[in-house]
């Protein structure tokens, strides 16, 4: 049995733990404790909570409006890993410069970063967007659809990116993608990275880039593109979506080619 003393020696260890880690505990809470318990409460999953809130709060057919209703439910009520409007920005201003006319995505999850980009493209530009788990790829569907977006502007793809990738010019009639978001399993960034260089997709001036590369992080991902010599690289220091006081980064790649 331990003694009265020795338990209030922990005390001051185990505050210094708690303060120090506090956003990370707070991250768990509410993205694993408190989901799971509305799972059983509702029936339902998050995402498809985060849908009807969209669905009845959000005004149909306005981009803006999506957007926002979104990033409110992930601060207020639910967290979701959203991009969310603070590296959203990054986004945004990348594909407003770039005026790109093929964007591939990499992870749709709910849609969300799929309509902050729609929105932004000209004309005759088209976002293919790649989601493997068939039900967040329905609910992806509901969400674009209802901020106004078309099969011609968007195109979900359920399916694994190590299989969609290497197949993406034979079966969309694509030569080249200028502009790549990748949002998915981070473990996945460098093995996908690789198989678009081989698939010839992406050519000089393309742009990759990759969200959560410092939380949870891709290492081998970034050890790569630093080592290849194939890219100019900048990271773009962040907070982790709706938690600022977790430290994150964007890594934006533009793609040099072989010499």
């Amino acid at each position: 049995m331990v003694s009265p003393a020795i338990a209030l020696a922990f005390i001051p260890f185990l505050l210094t733990v708690l303060i120090r880690y506090r956003h990370y505990i707070l991250l768990f809470y509410r993205a694993v404790l408190v989901r799971r318990l509305q799972d059983l409460i509702t029936g339902r999953s998050r995402e498809e909570r985060a849908f009807q809130y969209v669905l009845t709060h959000a005004l149909p057919g306005t981009a803006e409006s999506i957007l926002d209703t979104f990033d409110h439910w992930c601060t207020k009520i639910e967290y979701l890993s959203n991009i969310g409007p603070k590296k959203g920005k990054v986004l945004d201003r990348l594909i407003g410069d770039m005026a790109p006319k093929t964007v591939l995505e990499l992870g749709t999850h709910c849609g969300y970063a799929a309509v902050r980009i729609a929105r932004l493209l000209e004309l005759g530009a088209r976002l293919y967007t790649v989601e493997m788990d068939e039900e967040n790829a329905r609910i992806a569907e509901k969400i674009i659809r209802l901020a106004g977006f078309d099969d011609d502007t968007v195109e979900l793809i359920i399916g694994h990116s190590e299989d969609v990738i290497p197949q993406f010019r034979e079966r969309f009639g694509v030569d080249r993608i200028d502009f790549v978001f990748m949002d998915h399993w981070k473990r996945c960034y460098l093995r996908d990275l690789q198989l678009l260089e081989e698939s010839g997709l992406i050519g000089k001036g393309s742009i990759i880039l990759a969200d959560n590369v410092i939380f949870p992080g891709a290492p081998h991902f970034l050890r790569y593109i630093k080592s290849s010599g194939l890219y100019q690289y900048r990271i773009h220091r962040a907070t982790l979506e709706y938690f600022p006081g977790i430290r994150d980064g964007m890594a934006e790649l533009t793609y040099m080619g072989t010499t």
